[in-house]
């Protein structure tokens, strides 16, 4: 199977996840995340690894956390799960 066959779009992306597509539209402008490939008309497509992420988030901004507070996680390197190609 190629990789493109295992990569979903946003709006599955995000069901997948438990959010909704709009949640997952803020996630990535606010730098939460990245999409695993962009193709080139600009869908935006992810894989499994990516999903994890994704509900980790929902998780920490569910129990409180803001997704300030979140970015800074990541980008700190304080989880070991990291959306897309960094």
């Amino acid at each position: 199977m190629a990789q493109a066959d295992k990569l979903t779009p946003i709006g599955t992306a995000a069901k997948k996840a438990g959010i909704s597509r709009q949640s997952l539209q803020y996630y990535l402008m606010v730098g939460l995340l990245e999409p695993t490939e962009v193709t080139p008309t600009g869908r935006r497509m992810f894989d499994k690894k990516t999903i994890e992420p994704i509900k980790l988030i929902r998780k920490l901004n569910d129990s409180g956390y803001p997704l300030r507070d979140i970015r800074e996680l990541f980008l700190e390197g304080r989880t070991d799960l990291k959306g897309g190609k960094r």
